[in-house]
């Protein structure tokens, strides 16, 4: 079995880059892949501008004054005629600093009487201005091709005055699930079955990482129709995701149609949870089949199949790895790589009490993964590897 870090450096090589291309503007552009670089055409600033509301001064010898002559206001979007030595303007924020203007006291270190301004404290020359071009530079890269569009890049293309970008369309991606025991939510559950939260959790996965998701429901456990069922998702799609169907089974048909229709190319990972993991390709479409167990399918595709998806579209993925000590002990040492769902307490890792690949609890509750190297037991203080999930947890 490959280790998760060779399964990785397999996927890469896999990797064809997603042709279709469409112009979009900001405001449908949220989590949308850059096509290519931006190269801004204008500074940001554009002009200098003062950092706050409060005075600029024309100082001619630093702290040699104590007062200047009040001279003129300047709002932000006005342009305030030129200072002499001696002079101050009114400024507001944003506003552009007027000729001769060079440094620019806070208002609450300032006192105005009868037209004079009063300095209280030492001044620094230029102090209190933003200079053309300190956040952007006219004709500099600001976003490299394969960025991920989000509120801060957004916000960016607007500040250089962008107003459409040539973005990766989304990858078409057929999502299925196999296993008679599975039943749609607001059905009614008859002996045995159970409702089928891959489809709504994988569905989530695939569209927060850009995907746009065609649901080809639920395949019966038999070979005929699972041949059917995937052959059917490959057509007009870039990626047919299963879940289930892809271990060693009497019941499981999926690896055995994929290597029919086409080819598989990966199977089985040496991690836990998440082994019966697989990739191949039918027809022009690749095929990536996750486990059944909803706790291995969303780890699994966390690991292997977010970076995949990201490679697709042009850009990256990687998981954040820190460091933190363990809060816990582990006597029994596994023999695969454990990811554990763990979460920080007291500045140490807690793992969920229950990790088996069947509890979804444990993927809420937790805020993180940690990463347990296989032969490898656990004291507390031990550092382990770990990797946040999402900014926010469930309390």
């Amino acid at each position: 079995m490959l280790t998760v870090s060779a399964a990785l450096d397999a996927l890469k090589q896999q990797v064809r880059l997603n042709p279709r291309i469409q112009t979009l503007s900001l405001d449908e552009a949220l989590g949308y892949t850059l096509a290519s670089a931006v190269i801004s055409s204008l500074a940001v600033p554009d002009f200098d501008n003062s950092a706050m509301d409060g005075y600029v001064l024309a100082v001619d010898d630093i702290n040699k004054l104590d007062s200047y002559t009040l001279v003129q206001r300047i709002a932000a979007g006005e342009t305030g005629r030129a200072l002499m030595a001696g002079e101050a303007a009114r400024i507001f924020t944003g506003a552009p600093i007027p000729p001769g203007g060079n440094t620019v006291v806070m208002q609450e270190d300032c006192t105005v009487v009868e037209g004079c301004l009063q300095i209280q404290g030492r001044l620094t020359l230029g102090q209190h201005i933003r200079r053309r071009g300190e956040d952007v530079q006219a004709g500099r890269e600001i976003l490299p091709a394969g960025c991920r569009l989000g509120a801060a890049e957004l916000g960016l293309l607007a500040a250089i005055g962008v107003a459409h970008v040539a973005v990766r369309a989304p990858l078409r991606v057929a999502l299925l699930s196999t296993g008679k025991e599975l039943v749609e939510p607001g059905q009614p559950l008859g002996a045995g079955q159970i409702y089928n939260s891959n489809r709504y959790a994988i569905g989530a996965l695939l569209r927060e990482a850009g995907c746009s998701v065609s649901d080809f429901g639920i395949v019966a456990d038999m070979l005929a129709d699972t041949r059917a069922a995937l052959q059917a998702a490959a057509q007009d799609h870039d990626v047919v995701v299963s879940s289930g169907g892809v271990s060693v089974g009497e019941e499981d048909h999926v690896k055995a149609a994929v290597s029919e229709l086409g080819e598989l190319a990966l199977w089985k990972i040496a991690m836990k949870p998440g082994k019966p993991f697989a990739f191949g390709r039918i027809g022009e479409a690749d095929f990536i089949g996750l486990p059944g167990n909803p706790v291995s399918s969303f780890v699994t595709f966390q690991l292997l199949v977010r970076p995949f998806l990201a490679a697709r579209q042009g850009g990256q993925y990687q998981a954040l790895w820190l460091e933190l000590p363990a809060g816990f002990s582990l006597a029994k040492a596994g023999q695969r790589d454990e990811y554990l769902r763990v979460r920080i307490e007291n500045n140490a890792l807690q793992p969920y009490t229950n990790q088996s690949s069947a509890v979804l609890t444990s993927a809420v509750w937790a805020d993180g993964l940690a990463l347990l190297p296989a032969g490898q037991t656990v004291k507390p203080g031990d550092v382990l590897r770990y990797w946040p999930l999402r900014g926010w947890r469930s309390v």
